[in-house]
């Protein structure tokens, strides 16, 4: 009951930057159909990923499920491709940084580092 009210203030604070945006209005009516129309499908949703989860024998839902999930909006299916690839190189440059840290904690030297150490080891030998 406390989602499909959140999906309800949510449907209604839409409804109103429209309003605002286009100079229309809606009835309230047409607000809880809005919302409940939202609602509804929104279960269609987590039914279908719950489901391609399952044939893909996981029990946990991936970007790849909702990329499919969305595949016949070829829009919104661009979209969450692009934002999925952002999160992974995001989480990839964090984890970077942290490797980066701990290395640096423990006293050992990054794949950098280490090649330029080698690299004056070799130019003070040959001198």
């Amino acid at each position: 009951q406390r989602l499909k009210a959140a999906v309800h203030y949510s449907v209604g604070c839409l409804c109103q930057e429209v309003e605002e945006d286009k100079d229309v209005q809606f009835s309230k009516q047409s607000i809880a159909a809005i919302s409940e129309i939202t609602f509804r499908q929104c279960e269609i949703f987590a039914k279908d990923l719950e489901m391609f989860a399952r044939h893909a024998k996981r029990t946990t839902v991936t970007t790849e499920d909702v990329k499919l999930l969305a595949r016949r909006s070829n829009s919104l299916l661009k979209y969450i491709t692009q934002k999925s690839e952002e999160l992974a190189s995001s989480n990839m440059e964090q984890k970077e940084k942290k490797k980066k840290k701990s290395s640096a904690a423990k006293g050992e030297r990054t794949p950098g580092e280490q090649e330029a150490a080698v690299t004056e080891n070799e130019d003070s030998n040959m001198a």
